[in-house]
């Protein structure tokens, strides 16, 4: 049987083909029938051409330490249906914006995705930012009189979902659309803010794979999708649960699979993950870059290297969160294990991308708060800061 197509997704690079698509085949595999992946490239068109390949998947290779154990397996991916090229293929997309089946949009365009631009129209095809392009796939999907959709953005910004859902807002309001639209949007679509863990990098060029496998990529074992259960209400009289003008008898939910977590409260999840694990990756990039490093393995191999890193994640990043949230110190142990992986070279090139983006949103306030709390500089953090 041929599953749906019940996902849009905006994005055909690694992460989300060795994150998201991935947990969807699993969740296929074990008869759970979530539907298939349409994918859109917004920047080029190679993936999504080799993704609309008939019958073409792609593989993951997931390498190096779970719970002490090394783990090393392959992947096959075949979840994603086919690939769209928004500027050429945007009619196409929003066919499938009002197609009855569709349930769920998933982006990841990184942090600098979240902006608008004053020369997106409503006729735009497509529009040049991401909230406009989405602004226009809900229009099209409300004027069809089709369902609302979850919402599940994978950016790192903290509160992904609010702050998408109110550049969509602005949008509408911008392009003066009929007033019932907004409270659709924001009421009725749902939209859960949520946190991505997983390092995902190039495949190494001389794996098996390599030569038959253009879309080869690899991934860690660890995997967590924390989201954040939407606020939910009472109704007055029947004591229904609602979320907005939706009333549910049950909490909503994705599909089962082990690395998805439905939490009451994703602030914890998003410092320790952001100001630690991708702070330190972007400080590395400041620091090291310039130098003739290539990748994390190559700096943390290095003596006095790791010296200044340690430095940083115990002495200058870890006090700033550990008086609030619970469970700092294992997860920076954690971190070191996991940036130690002997199978990912993960590139400081591909982590420099949106380098001066990264810097604001994950270490300028750990160096903030570091200046509030101690009242003095943290060195480390300023030399990476200065950098950028």
């Amino acid at each position: 049987m041929t599953l749906p197509e019940t996902i849009l997704q905006f994005g055909t690079g690694r992460f989300l083909r060795a994150f998201v698509d991935r947990f969807v085949q699993r969740a296929n595999d074990e008869g759970q029938a979530v539907g298939r992946v349409v994918a859109v490239q917004s920047t080029g068109n190679d993936r999504a051409e080799l993704l609309g390949s008939k019958g073409r998947g792609y593989h993951v290779l997931v390498r190096g330490y779970q719970e002490g154990e090394l783990v090393e397996r392959v992947d096959e991916v075949k979840s994603i249906s086919r690939g769209l090229v928004a500027a050429t293929e945007w009619r196409e997309i929003l066919e499938v914006a009002r197609s009855p089946q569709l349930k769920y949009i998933v982006s990841n365009t990184t942090e600098s995705g979240y902006k608008l631009d004053e020369a997106d129209t409503l006729h735009s095809a497509p529009g040049a930012s991401f909230p406009a392009k989405l602004t226009r796939v809900l229009w099209e999907r409300y004027q069809a009189s089709q369902s609302p959709l979850v919402i599940l953005p994978c950016e790192l910004i903290e509160r992904n979902a609010e702050k998408l859902r109110d550049l969509v807002r602005q949008q509408i309001l911008a392009w003066q659309l009929p007033v019932t639209f907004e409270p659709w949007v924001r009421e009725e679509c749902v939209w859960l803010c949520n946190l991505v863990d997983c390092m995902v990098t190039r495949a190494p060029a001389d794996h098996p794979l390599a030569k038959t496998d253009p879309l080869l990529i690899q991934a860690e074992p660890y995997a967590l999708w924390a989201i954040e259960k939407p606020p939910v209400r009472r109704a007055s009289e029947s004591g229904i649960i609602s979320l907005g003008n939706r009333f549910l008898d049950q909490p909503i939910k994705l599909f089962e699979h082990p690395a998805i977590q439905m939490v009451d409260d994703l602030t914890p999840y998003y410092l320790r993950k952001v100001r630690m694990l991708n702070g330190l990756h972007t400080a590395m990039v400041g620091k090291f870059l310039s130098t003739g490093f290539k990748t994390v393995q190559e700096i943390l191999a290095d003596k006095e290297s790791l010296k200044w890193v340690r430095g940083l994640l115990y002495e200058e990043i870890v006090p700033t969160i550990a008086y609030r949230i619970s469970g700092v110190a294992e997860f920076a142990d954690q971190t070191f294990d996991r940036l130690r992986n002997p199978f990912l070279a993960h590139q400081l090139s591909d982590i420099a991308v949106g380098h001066e983006e990264k810097v604001r949103v994950r270490l300028q306030p750990t160096f903030n708060e570091y200046q509030k709390l101690f009242g003095k500089v943290p060195p480390r953090l300023a030399e990476a800061i200065k950098q950028a």
